[in-house]
């Protein structure tokens, strides 16, 4: 639904994006009493999260941990017979969840507080939009929250073969015999597992010498280790040489431990990254500078080379997640109108996590990290596999990890992998972000037998170390 109102073309703040970062914004600029408007031209509204990302793979990825669960009920002692997935049952399942989130969304953006228009739009000067529909709307400041989208690199036939994305992936009603996952990042690991444990052949292709390259190597190996023993054929440290595609398959040729590998399947997921959704907005005409990658540049209060432009999300980077994106949003927006955003954006305090089984978590400061800006620093661990309750629960593969600065013992990272890590982490999060010494943490009831327990242990030995 588009308000058209005559004289409703200049506002305070103007948001391109309807996604969590452009709402986040443009709640935030109504609450200081701005006149907002926001300019979506997606074919739907909603934002990558809600519609092709957070929630329907989390949907899914969950589903088809509780057929794993089925399906090794033997070790438990239950019997669970011949347990399957129904695609199309699946399918809608997740369709109805995402419409309820999706629905109240639009909901939001179309309330009265907002003038939306559903149009594309491009800067024709550093005040003035031009819509796809020829209207123009000027702003005082603006907001750039257009998200990203999938990349294909230049690998040698990428671009001429139809393959599948993770749009594709996450609305399936019939699962593939075959698969082959280009790519070892969050999406393609998440995926990959996903499409394993619902039944399909896969192969996963990665570049890099482990998966999971944004997290530790410690962590992409401990995930590496159960892909593979789940039966996913992982080659990593890869050259990709060429894809093809036949009347039934795909073909993929790799370089490998210096030989030539090729592998087939019935179908091709292009996991290989997404890229900032930038192009045609016009960024060039108003001297809105970009960094490498293709992101908007921004400063710490989210503001572009040109002051009174933000930008905020995928489009801005540097982390490509949700909840950064709404402090991102909210952080440029109050700024804007010269307030304090209620909890602004502190890298220092980032929490990450990656869904697949382990799960990879992390709060703070990375060892990489620390060790790049020279911390004189602690480092603890301790392995699922000697914790009472991940052994009960078949659960040991993984670790906790905690870093602390030496002379004060205060907690600036944490790393967890294993059995729901993402929920794990946050105890630590909590504490890092509150500036809390290990001595402090240890003065909580770590209840027995928890997950959360294992936290204890990392903990007392950073305090007992010189």
């Amino acid at each position: 639904m588009t308000n058209k109102v005559s004289d409703a073309r200049d506002f305070d703040f103007v948001v391109v994006g309807g996604g969590s970062a452009g709402y986040a914004a443009a709640r935030t600029a109504h609450e200081h009493g701005a006149k907002v408007a926001i300019v979506d031209g997606a074919e739907e509204l909603g934002g990558l999260c809600i519609l092709r990302g957070c929630m329907p793979s989390k949907t899914l990825i969950y589903t088809a941990e509780l057929l794993h669960h089925a399906k090794h009920a033997a070790t438990f002692g239950l019997s669970v017979e011949d347990p399957r997935a129904d695609m199309r049952k699946v399918r809608d399942r997740k369709r109805t969840i995402i419409e309820e989130f999706a629905s109240y969304r639009r909901e939001q953006l179309e309330a009265d507080r907002f003038t939306l228009f559903r149009s594309r739009a491009k800067f024709v000067d550093a005040h003035t939009l031009e819509l796809d529909t020829g209207e123009r709307v000027k702003g005082r400041f603006f907001m750039i929250a257009t998200g990203s989208s999938v990349s294909t690199p230049p690998v040698p036939g990428l671009d001429e073969v139809p393959f599948w994305t993770s749009d594709d992936i996450l609305d399936l009603d019939t699962l593939p015999e075959s698969i082959i996952v280009l790519g070892g990042g969050v999406v393609a690991c998440e995926l990959a597992q996903y499409l394993r444990r619902m039944g399909s052949a896969v192969t996963q292709i990665q570049r890099s010498p482990n998966i999971l390259k944004e997290t530790s190597p410690e962590a992409g190996k401990a995930v590496a280790k159960v892909f593979r023993a789940e039966g996913i054929e992982l080659f990593t440290d890869t050259e990709l040489e060429e894809v093809a595609h036949g009347a039934e398959e795909f073909t993929v040729r790799f370089q490998h431990q210096g030989k030539t590998v090729e592998r087939k399947a019935q179908r091709l997921l292009n996991a290989l990254g997404r890229k900032p959704a930038t192009e045609g907005l016009g960024l060039e005409t108003v001297g809105v500078a970009l960094r490498k990658s293709g992101h908007i540049a921004c400063n710490n209060n989210q503001q572009t080379s040109v002051p009174h432009i933000y930008a905020a999300g995928d489009c801005s980077g540097p982390n490509e997640i949700v909840h950064v994106a709404i402090l991102q949003g909210e952080t440029g927006a109050a700024h804007a109108f010269g307030k304090a955003p209620l909890t602004p954006y502190k890298p220092e305090h980032l929490v990450s996590v990656v869904f697949t089984d382990p799960q990879v978590a992390s709060a703070g400061l990375s060892k990489k990290e620390l060790e790049a800006k020279g911390v004189d620093f602690i480092a603890a661990d301790y392995p699922f596999d000697d914790h009472g309750k991940s052994i009960l629960m078949e659960a040991r593969s993984g670790y906790v990890a905690v870093f602390a600065e030496r002379s004060t013992k205060r907690i600036l990272g944490a790393e967890c992998v294993g059995k729901d890590a993402g929920e794990l982490i946050h105890s630590l999060a909590v504490g890092i972000t509150l500036g809390a010494t290990a001595r402090e943490l240890l003065q909580v009831q770590w209840y027995h037998p928890t997950l959360s327990e294992i936290w204890s242990y990392p903990l007392e030995d950073v305090l007992e170390a010189d």
